[in-house]
């Protein structure tokens, strides 16, 4: 069932049973909670979920480190299963914040409903891969998966590696995502807010520069290969000044 307020706004969720918290409509969750939220009898909340993520992702690292003697791998690879799991955690975050705000419907379908975070994603694992194989033809170094992984590059090791990387690829590309819509609301809504909603958009700017800069943890395993150092960096700095931007405006309405 959905509710609007005379002005297009308000949030739009499922009428609940049995005193289970209200569902969201598909189209107003990220493609992440959607998929989730779809798998038949799994109703998780969202600490249980991300929980699940990462218990996953690190126990199935833990089995191929003991099984192809991996454990060189294991420090960077619990970097990236631990930012993963804090960009499920900001999605979950910003979905429960905005879903419960009296913001433009307009807004929120540009956000969840336009899966562009699942494009970003798509761009930043193919430049990423890209980053990889061209470091290693122009300056004849191994591959970063070769210097975790070693050269014989375990099948099942290469196949969770890659995984765990899109799936850290499309929570930063969540990020960014979140990160220029949220200044796009600022601007042109800014002075419709009142207090305390400008006040929980203040927090959801705030989330969105603090899992950027948690991926600054992934710097110290990438350190050498400067292309990847360079996106990293510019990525948290760029998310940094836009969602900074959009914090600046709404202290200022």
């Amino acid at each position: 069932m959905t509710d609007h307020d005379s002005d297009g706004r308000g949030s739009s969720t499922r009428n609940s049973t049995d005193g289970d918290p209200p569902t969201p409509e598909y189209g107003e969750t990220w493609v992440y909670e959607s998929i989730v939220g779809a798998i038949p009898g799994l109703h998780l909340s969202p600490v249980s979920a991300v929980t699940v993520q990462f218990l996953l992702f690190e126990g199935a690292m833990l089995v191929l480190a003991t099984v192809y003697d991996l454990w060189s791998a294991v420090p960077a690879g619990s970097a990236a299963v631990g930012v993963a799991a804090a960009g499920s955690y900001l999605m979950h975050a910003l979905g429960s914040e905005l879903r419960g705000l009296s913001i433009p419907s307009a807004y929120r379908r540009l956000l969840f409903g336009s899966s562009i975070e699942v494009v970003l994603g798509v761009l930043s694992f193919v430049a990423l891969l890209t980053a990889l194989l061209t470091r290693t033809a122009r300056s004849g170094e191994p591959s970063l998966l070769v210097a975790l992984l070693g050269p014989d590059l375990p099948a099942p090791a290469v196949y969770l590696a890659l995984l765990v990387l899109w799936d850290l690829c499309y929570r930063i590309g969540t990020g960014w995502w979140a990160s220029l819509v949220g200044l796009l609301r600022t601007v042109r809504h800014r002075s419709e807010f009142d207090p305390p909603t400008r006040s929980r958009l203040l927090r959801t700017d705030l989330l969105t520069i603090g899992f950027a800069l948690v991926q600054l943890g992934l710097v110290p395993f990438v350190w050498g290969r400067t292309l990847l150092v360079a996106a990293i960096v510019g990525h948290v700095v760029a998310v940094t000044v836009v969602s900074g931007a959009s914090i600046l405006l709404l202290r200022r309405a």
